[in-house]
């Protein structure tokens, strides 16, 4: 494995791989205008599968560059940051687990896109907390941030994905009245993935809250449910 290059380097490097129409198109989508979720957030126009190759060949940076980059208000430097630490985490000791959980968690203000929260969230902090206490989740999730409420409920991804629904579901429960979108989808999305492996137990879950639901977060639930059935729920009718 090649030795990792400088912050400076690897911020050069972004630049040179940059597209100003990529730019321009992400500032869109991410929703970075007045009022909006991301507003004044900075893109140079980096594909994600680029970035990911960068993280694989910048992944033995160490934890203090990683850091200065996920501090930075370049958003593709945020996120290279955190696609390195996903892999740094994935082959590291308990130690390294450790600090970069923790770092994570002392850094959420820089974790303020959903691309951000989805990429990183059930990597680092579901899979640290998998054999710990989940109160850092359940605290997140009551967070007045908007994106550590996301990663509360990202986070649980990591739990579904083996089977186990129970800490999803408590955090699904405190965000089901949520005010946000970016809120809605993701419960909505986690719920769909629980009933993609348990239909049973999001139809128990629904029957208690759908009617309270926003609209989003019950479209995204029931999206793969036979169209009659999306029907019964969306008229109200279970």
């Amino acid at each position: 494995m090649r030795r990792s290059d400088t912050v400076g380097q690897i911020k050069a490097r972004l630049r040179v791989l940059a597209s100003k129409e990529k730019a321009k198109a992400s500032e869109w989508f991410f929703k970075t205008g007045p009022g909006e979720y991301g507003e004044g957030d900075v893109f140079v126009g980096v594909t994600v599968p680029t970035l990911r190759k960068v993280a694989k060949d910048q992944q033995d940076l160490s934890h203090s560059g990683v850091a200065t980059l996920l501090k930075s208000k370049i958003h593709e430097e945020r996120l290279l940051a955190l696609l390195i630490w996903v892999l740094q985490y994935k082959r590291g000791d308990d130690a390294v687990r450790k600090r970069i959980y923790t770092s994570y968690l002392e850094n959420t203000r820089h974790i303020n896109n959903w691309d951000l929260v989805d990429t990183s969230a059930d990597c680092i902090v579901g899979a640290y907390l998998a054999d710990k206490s989940k109160r850092p989740i359940y605290e997140l999730s009551k967070s007045s941030g908007l994106w550590e409420r996301r990663i509360a409920m990202l986070a649980t991804f990591h739990y579904i994905k083996a089977g186990e629904f129970d800490v999803a579901l408590r955090v699904a429960r405190t965000l089901v009245t949520d005010t946000e979108d970016l809120i809605h989808k993701a419960v909505g999305w986690m719920l769909r993935e629980i009933g993609k492996r348990d239909r049973k137990t999001e139809e128990t879950f629904l029957a208690k809250h759908y009617q309270k639901m926003p609209r989003t977060m019950l479209r995204y639930a029931i999206e793969r449910f036979p169209e009659s059935r999306r029907q019964q729920y969306l008229k109200g009718r279970i």
